[in-house]
């Protein structure tokens, strides 16, 4: 039986911000499907498969979603509030990374049930190996079971 490819949702409306990622995870991150939205409205579109992803493959959801916080249509706090205000997503390891070092965006982030709070760097080598980690963390090492949204 063949595994479903890991998915990762990559919120991001930074365009080089968004090309670095897809870059350190195609250069350094483990084998994966990168799906990328640009404002928090298509985020939660793809995630709950409505509007323009109405017909995506439902199962391949995310197996963790990367989420800026500053975002156009529906701010990065309010994706994280309804995702796990939804029995679908409540487990789903979510990892907000973002420019912001106000403790506010971190304590809020955290209060709503972000997994991890990553500042991103500003140096692409830096930014690579932090991409490195956080892939290898949350798709190779944690285990999650398929009640948690994780695949074994």
């Amino acid at each position: 039986m063949s595994r479903q490819p890991r998915v990762i949702l990559l919120v991001e409306d930074t365009e080089d911000d968004a090309d670095l990622t897809l870059r350190a995870f195609r250069n350094n991150g483990p084998p994966c499907k990168i799906v990328l939205t640009r404002d928090g409205r298509q985020a939660l579109d793809y995630v709950f498969a409505r509007g323009a992803w109405a017909d995506r493959d439902t199962s391949l959801s995310p197996t963790l979603i990367l989420l800026d916080l500053k975002l156009p249509c529906v701010s990065g706090l309010e994706v994280l509030r309804q995702l796990r205000a939804s029995p679908q997503t409540e487990n789903v390891p979510i990892v907000v990374m973002s420019c912001s070092t106000e403790e506010a965006d971190i304590v809020t982030s955290y209060r709503l049930g972000a997994n991890s709070y990553i500042r991103k760097p500003v140096d692409f080598v830096e930014f690579a190996e932090a991409i490195e980690l956080l892939g290898r963390y949350w798709l190779v090492l944690n285990q999650s079971s398929n009640a948690e949204g994780g695949r074994p």
